[in-house]
């Protein structure tokens, strides 16, 4: 918070000007440039706000340099070593985990929303059999407001809680029905005596004519899917919903904007990108190739799914999903499947070279999670849907913040003009 002995001095033409200092609990300090414009008639400029914190918040911390990912204080790894994905959605929305009784009220208040409305199975049916899941998921979701007309005005505290259960358990549902269309099979109803993984897992892949078993160790992994990608702090998505939300606008409204940010392949895409590169090595025996390709800083080959522009040291969340991709390759096997070979004798090999340690280039998170989702038999197109599912709980979380908020502002970002000066209007006929 404000601390009244540090502030910065900016000089400016031969005038000082004191800029409040904020420490935060954890993390660099920031210098408070709120009255800047008002009192010196400059701005800052900071593209891609890398530099710039837009908030404060205690939902989700980050420590690129240390490696470090904290949900209201508590580490990644042990939350999901020990946790399950709906518990730490309750700890991202309300700040605290849930006792027994608590879980089991928000769990039950999940399940018991994740139905759709029936009409809405005529939106799906107005997209073309191959549209992109994402683009799906992207319309539908901001349809959402079409349909529940009661949990969209942002001033009741009431609607909002609504809200933010209905999407976290019907965008599974969303998702699934994408995906049974882009494939030709009839949608698959949510079932309300399993649980929230397992009830994914089922609407994608069971059908009508035969019964479906869900595998529980697929569910763990799914789950921990869930779980690691649920919030991380203020990335593009995000601000993205949090720009949306302050104007005003209906929380399906801004979820549909996350969504369409988070499908950019600079986002969302990266287990995806991971996948193909996978393919495009293909064999086992091409790998030292790559890898000598990868080390060559004049060929723009990039081993995709190792480092990460946040973990300069290494990504926490890839050690859990390691451990869910062996325990899911041991459980399927990987002897039909040579992309999933090459994935692991790429792992292998990339460990264990001196080069990848010295750049501190591991396997992160996206790595494991597409070995994963093509084990389990997800294509690539559903990936970022997946991924949309698991951050719906990080952006109503943040939403929620910011709406309630006293300082809430609509986002108003400056620019530096470097178009025309004021020029006269010349008739067409005079140019």
């Amino acid at each position: 918070m404000a601390d009244d002995t540090k502030t910065a001095t900016l000089s400016i033409a031969g005038t000082d000007y004191e800029l409040p200092i904020y420490s935060p609990t954890i993390g660099p300090d920031v210098i408070d440039i709120r009255k800047l414009y008002s009192k010196a008639g400059v701005f800052t400029y900071d593209p891609g706000f890398t530099s710039t914190a837009s908030c404060d918040s205690t939902i989700t911390f980050i420590d690129g340099e240390k490696g470090e990912l904290l949900h209201r204080g508590y580490p990644i790894d042990q939350l999901a070593e020990k946790s399950h994905y709906l518990e730490v959605c309750y700890l991202l929305l309300y700040g605290e985990l849930p006792s027994a009784a608590q879980a089991e009220d928000f769990e039950s208040r999940v399940t018991n929303h994740t139905m759709l409305h029936e009409q809405m199975q005529f939106l799906f049916r107005g997209f073309r059999r191959d549209a992109p899941p994402m683009a799906i998921m992207v319309g539908v979701v901001g349809a959402l407001s079409a349909f529940y007309h009661d949990s969209t005005d942002v001033s009741d505290p009431w609607q909002r809680e609504v809200a933010s259960v209905r999407m976290i358990a019907k965008m599974p549902t969303i998702a699934a029905m994408a995906f049974k269309y882009t494939i030709g099979q009839p949608f698959v109803y949510p079932r309300n005596d399993i649980d929230y993984a397992s009830n994914f897992l089922r609407m994608c892949f069971a059908v009508p004519s035969e019964d479906y078993e869900v595998n529980p160790i697929l569910s763990r992994a799914m789950d921990r899917i869930f779980t690691l990608h649920a919030d991380h702090e203020q990335n593009a998505s995000t601000s993205t919903v949090r720009l949306a939300s302050s104007s005003g606008a209906n929380p399906f409204a801004c979820i549909a904007a996350g969504i369409a940010c988070l499908w950019g392949p600079a986002h969302g895409g990266a287990n995806q990108a991971c996948l193909e590169m996978l393919r495009e090595i293909g064999t086992v025996d091409r790998i030292p190739e790559y890898i000598a390709r990868a080390k060559d800083k004049n060929d723009p080959f990039r081993l995709m799914g190792f480092g990460h522009r946040v973990y300069k040291n290494f990504d926490p969340r890839a050690k859990v999903m390691k451990q869910s991709a062996d325990e899911v390759l041991d459980l399927l096997g990987i002897e039909d499947n040579p992309t999933l070979q090459v994935a692991k004798e790429l792992e292998k090999q990339a460990l264990a070279d001196p080069y990848f340690a010295e750049k501190k280039l591991f396997p992160n998170v996206d790595f494991y999670s597409g070995i994963i989702l093509e084990a389990m038999g997800f294509p690539t197109s559903m990936f970022t849907a997946i991924f949309a599912v698991s951050r719906t709980v990080g952006w109503i979380s943040q939403w929620k913040e910011m709406i309630a908020d006293p300082q809430l502002k609509i986002g108003r970002p400056r620019q530096l003009y470097v178009g025309a000066t004021m020029r006269d209007y010349v008739d067409i006929e005079n140019r």
